[in-house]
């Protein structure tokens, strides 16, 4: 979508019975802002709220300009996306519906290194987070504006949903086109990143709805360049291993050598993802234990 140009606040009608408001946060990790979704013409359904700010929560009231509010649907719980289901919820009296809390969905081995002190890695976990309603994968929401089915698609964090409606699916930070996704453990997890996205495989989409940027015209070549993209990163890092172990900083050094200064850590955290997805494959090892500061090496 190449005139894709929004303006923060400012209503796009994207289809029938669908407009787009985006939100005032641009950043390196935002792109543009956060995407709300306003589906309906009569009774609404919102996603993603977005960030906790009064100028949104103003925008969002003016748009939905007292037609009646349903659903406030949430595809996951990062600070650039819930916060603002709270306060909106008590200004329009609808409920909030979303996979769980921050917590909700994490892999088993991600709770471990939770429990070991494996913090986050800044992306801005929204802790406060808990949803009026807990929905479960495959489940069927119904109003005036249709029928919204939920598919859970852990990854980017674990209590990620993507939300299908009549011929589109909106894919929250799953898959965007201007960007991959960040997949930071404890929170993100490689392993079911790759497993979410060959599950949106098998659902057939005309436009994919991101949470930041343009709509996704090509669905099925977006999904099979983010596959094909982390497994040219896993190449990437095995080869970095050839030679001798290193940890996960070294390692990003080696792969990410033209990134700018500012984005690197978020590289090393996608860097230790897929550590730690190898690790549980068995190709690799870490020493002295599986952490952000190991010492990674090919298992022979």
């Amino acid at each position: 979508m190449a005139d894709f140009a929004p303006i923060a606040g400012k209503p796009l009608a994207l289809a029938d019975d669908l407009q787009l408001v985006l939100a005032p946060n641009p950043s390196p990790m935002t792109y543009l802002g956060t995407n709300t979704y306003i589906i309906g013409r009569d009774t609404l359904a919102i996603i993603d709220p977005g960030p906790d700010d009064p100028t949104h929560l103003a925008a969002l009231v003016a748009v939905i300009a007292g037609r009646p509010v349903s659903h406030i649907l949430l595809t996951h719980s990062h600070l650039d996306h819930s916060p603002l289901a709270g306060p909106l919820r008590d200004r329009l009296g609808a409920p909030t519906y979303a996979f769980g809390d921050s917590h909700a969905g994490r892999s088993e081995i991600m709770q471990q290194l939770a429990g070991e002190g494996l913090a986050g890695g800044g992306e801005g976990i929204d802790h406060r987070f808990a949803p009026d309603h807990a929905l479960k994968d495959g489940e069927v929401l119904s109003g005036a504006w249709g029928d919204i089915t939920t598919l859970h698609t852990p990854g980017h964090i674990g209590n990620h949903l993507c939300f299908g409606w009549k011929d589109a699916i909106f894919t929250g930070d799953h898959v965007m086109g201007w960007s991959s996704s960040l997949v930071s453990p404890p929170d993100g997890d490689l392993s079911d990143f790759m497993s979410s996205c060959t599950k949106l495989q098998d659902h057939d989409a005309r436009v994919y709805y991101p949470g930041h940027g343009a709509p996704v015209t090509q669905p099925a070549a977006r999904l099979a360049w983010l596959i094909d993209h982390r497994k040219k990163r896993e190449a990437q890092i095995i080869a970095a291993l050839t030679t001798k172990p290193a940890t996960p900083a070294q390692i990003t050094q080696a792969v990410y050598q033209d990134l700018a200064p500012g984005l690197m850590y978020a590289a090393e955290r996608n860097v230790f993802a897929h550590l730690v997805d190898l690790y549980k494959r068995g190709k690799i090892s870490a020493a002295p234990q599986l952490a952000t500061g190991a010492l990674f090496a090919l298992r022979a």
